[in-house]
């Protein structure tokens, strides 16, 4: 099995302003307005930069699948349902998922100032991208943030002790400040995600995952990722896999109750159409124990963490968000490595409106 597609340092590298130009005039050709379309387009290299290659440019191509088809919308605002000073939801119309994000983004730091926390719920969104993309910008604010998501039209994570999928990888993520680099938690609460299951069954390369993270449908975990294609499929396990699942299904829980439920996104109500469901608070530290203090405390246990013995031999602790940010700045300079599908996959759209795809630095 060659490496081409498994070794990111083989893969063909995009000066990331080109890259951002490219993904928002495809955005605007297909029917976004200018400024959404550099939302979209911004989320989506960003996550691409930080190294989460399964969560960025990787789905332009269905962003611009679900735009023709009518899945996503283009135009118009989300639906307020209700509206508190500290608590806000909407209806997200399935308007675009980096878009709407950013929106409630600035809402919550806007009144998170009078309020100490603010939180939005948001359902009938379409696709949010990569969480930790958002982070910083709240991080970098002072403030705390938290964002998770979940689809209740798909099931495809088997609860601890099953066989079948019952609800979705369901990340987590959060992003505090620490008076130096901020600390960016990712997480999902499976053991893999729907987008790498989908990119090596694409592949068709027979790639193996590096660890048995799914369970096939006769019980048995597994490496092989096309378990999720076999009638009836295979799932997902929680984070923890056979033995310990019972902590990501915890998890899992949590995330559903936090989007789907606040949000009012019931799966009981068998949706047909995808669309995520968001959680996002923001918290003002200044408001509890003070910023000074807070990022005191937390830079203080970052740096205890860091400098933690490892068995000889072994790198340094390395603190969540910390190899994504050296990352992000790294190929800001060398150039954004691409999965070797998604330019191809985007060949169609281009050609069609008629726009020129970057060329690679190398």
């Amino acid at each position: 099995m060659g490496t081409e597609h498994t070794d990111p340092r083989s893969w063909h590298r995009f000066d990331a302003a080109a890259l951002q130009g490219f993904a928002e005039a495809l955005l605007g050709r297909a029917g976004l307005a200018q400024e959404r379309a550099r939302v979209v387009a911004d989320v989506l290299v960003e996550a691409d930069l930080m190294g989460h290659t399964t969560h960025g440019l990787q789905l332009l191509a269905s962003y611009l699948r679900d735009i023709d088809n009518g899945r996503m919308s283009v135009d118009g605002e989300p639906e307020v349902l209700h509206d508190y000073p500290g608590a806000v939801t909407w209806d997200g119309r399935y308007l675009p998922g980096p878009w709407l994000v950013r929106q409630a983004m600035a809402l919550a730091f806007e009144r998170v100032a009078s309020q100490a926390v603010v939180t939005v719920a948001i359902r009938h969104s379409h696709h949010i991208a990569c969480l930790a993309a958002y982070l910083k910008q709240a991080t970098d604010r002072g403030l705390v943030m938290l964002l998770s998501c979940s689809d209740p039209a798909t099931g495809s994570v088997a609860p601890h002790g099953a066989i079948a999928g019952r609800y979705t990888p369901n990340p987590l993520a959060a992003g505090f400040p620490t008076g130096g680099e901020p600390i960016l938690i990712d997480i999902s609460a499976s053991t893999t995600t729907n987008g790498m299951t989908g990119r090596m069954n694409r592949d068709g390369r027979g790639e193996r995952l590096p660890g048995p993270w799914l369970v096939d449908n006769r019980g048995e975990a597994s490496d092989d990722p096309r378990v999720m294609l076999a009638d009836p499929p295979g799932a997902i396990l929680p984070l923890g896999g056979m033995e310990l699942g019972h902590k990501g299904f915890g998890l899992g829980l949590l995330v559903e109750a936090l989007t789907s439920g606040l949000a009012g996104a019931s799966r009981g109500d068998a949706p047909r159409r995808w669309g995520a469901s968001v959680f996002l608070q923001v918290l003002d530290p200044q408001a509890f124990g003070g910023r000074d203090r807070f990022e005191a405390s937390i830079g203080w246990l970052a740096e205890s963490c860091r400098g933690a013995p490892v068995k000889p031999g072994n790198p340094a602790v390395r603190l969540p968000g910390q190899r994504a940010l050296a990352l992000r700045e790294q190929q800001r300079t060398s150039g954004v490595a691409l999965h070797p599908e998604i330019m191809p996959a985007l060949a169609g759209f281009a050609e069609r409106s008629g726009i020129v795809a970057p060329r690679p630095r190398f």
